[in-house]
């Protein structure tokens, strides 16, 4: 559209400019952004519930059990200057498939899980803690060999000599 420049004063300048915001919805009042606050509301504010009583954390059963002798040899294996962990796990390994593997680590995994009994701190690998939960970890002796035994509910199977076992 052509602009015309007026000459003359003009009564009404709105009627020769062209109205520019025409697609606009007409001009309302903006709502306040904040309601005003009920008695209800006020009086709440002034004297706050009491806070809900939190709950209380609740201890959790050990992923595996240590009987005192398995303590007492733990805690021989883990007197040593370097502080270590001691790692219990799984591995694919003889005729019924599984068979617990124990090792020294620096550190523990990310998701490896920590039993604390009686001072002893031993780690679950976090691929076995399946395997293992549940299970109870015994020191044995007798004339011939000294070993840890596990006594695992998981067991579904297991070999003839006791070595490997199937969950």
């Amino acid at each position: 559209m052509p602009e015309t420049t007026p000459t003359t004063p003009i009564a009404h300048p709105e009627e020769i400019l062209p109205r520019v915001h025409e697609t606009r919805p007409p001009h309302t009042p903006a709502a306040p952004l904040v309601e005003p606050a009920s008695t209800e509301q006020i009086t709440t504010a002034q004297n706050p519930k009491p806070a809900r009583p939190r709950s209380k954390l609740r201890a959790r059963k050990a992923a595996m059990k240590l009987t005192p002798a398995a303590v007492q040899q733990l805690r021989e294996m883990l007197d040593q200057p370097e502080p270590k962990f001691i790692k219990v796990g799984v591995r694919n390994r003889g005729c019924s498939g599984l068979a617990y593997h124990l090792e020294y680590v620096e550190k523990p995994g990310p998701f490896d899980e920590m039993v604390e009994q009686d001072g002893v701190k031993v780690l679950i690998d976090s691929k076995a803690l399946f395997s293992i939960i549940g299970s109870e970890m015994d020191w044995a002796e007798d004339k011939l060999n000294q070993r840890f035994v596990f006594k695992n509910p998981n067991i579904k199977e297991q070999c003839g000599c006791g070595e490997s076992f199937m969950v």
